[in-house]
């Protein structure tokens, strides 16, 4: 009677064991590849902004079981991002004291999409006189111009052209001018610019961005990024951005969801990025947050 009831016991057990088995089984998901972990963080911030803490820490968590690298350059980027949009400061007008006076600090003008006849616009122009004061404060900084074809009926002007002509026509030296003409969105103007600087300047180390004033913070942002993205590991940026100079625009603003686009076209999706820029992204398929 005792073996009886002892078989049956294992039995039991073993059955148990089996069911538990399969309930584990039932609630395991997939293991996420990390671009997919980078979408839904970056996108959750730019859609929710702080309401979104924990569940961005719990997505970091996720990201570093895949991938601890990544993780630790994503955190950084948070904490960049979040810095970038709330305790920026803005210098209007001309770039601040005590930045280095030589060839490694690089001033990085933004472009502005030009005229259908290729001419530039007065935003475009007001930048530059932001950019020429600045190069006149720092005489031995060169001076990145930067932007691509964006004239409908002058395919061969492009902003970084235009843009340097100008530099070049109002006192600044030509071989401190530098032209970025590839680029047709903020994400590329950063990529763009630090191949250029890797390439051929490579004792540039300090950047400085000018732009309008409601696009500073967005060009903070992604040239720290994609500088956190370069680094041989996280944490180890051979670049960095140390300081700004505005032009204060009467209008014009930029969301952090444009952000979030901008961010996963320098993570290499174009097609979300673009979907994000045109709005037509549907923020409705993120999880909730809990």
């Amino acid at each position: 009677m005792k073996r009886e009831l002892s078989i049956r016991m294992l039995c039991l057990l073993l059955l148990l064991s089996v069911v538990c088995s399969c309930v584990g089984c039932g609630e395991k998901k997939e293991q996420r590849d990390s671009r997919e972990i980078i979408e839904e963080l970056v996108v959750d911030y730019g859609s929710y902004g702080q309401e979104a803490e924990g569940h961005i820490k719990a997505l970091l968590k996720e990201l570093r079981s895949v991938d601890a690298d990544a993780a630790d350059r994503w955190e950084n980027i948070m904490a960049v991002w979040e810095n970038a949009n709330s305790d920026l400061t803005i210098h209007e007008g001309v770039l601040p004291d005590g930045l280095p006076d030589t060839d490694e600090l690089c001033i990085v003008v933004l472009g502005f999409q030009l005229q259908p006849d290729g001419t530039m616009r007065d935003e475009l122009i007001e930048r530059l006189k932001v950019a020429k004061r600045s190069a006149e404060k720092y005489p031995n900084a060169l001076i990145v111009c930067t932007g691509g074809g964006t004239a409908s009926e002058d395919k061969t002007a492009t902003e970084a052209g235009r843009m340097a002509q100008w530099l070049i026509e109002n006192g600044v030296a030509p071989e401190r001018v530098i032209a970025e003409d590839r680029s047709l969105t903020t994400a590329q103007n950063a990529i763009f610019t630090y191949n250029i600087l890797a390439e051929k300047y490579p004792q540039v180390n300090t950047l400085a961005i000018v732009s309008s004033d409601y696009h500073i913070a967005t060009g903070t942002l992604l040239f720290e990024a994609e500088a956190i993205l370069r680094a041989e590991q996280a944490g180890a940026e051979t670049m960095r951005v140390v300081s700004n100079a505005a032009w204060r625009a009467p209008s014009g603003s930029l969301s952090t969801m444009f952000q979030a686009g901008a961010l996963i076209e320098l993570e290499g999706d174009t097609d979300t990025a673009f979907d994000i820029y045109f709005d037509t992204y549907d923020i409705h398929e993120l999880p909730p947050l809990s």
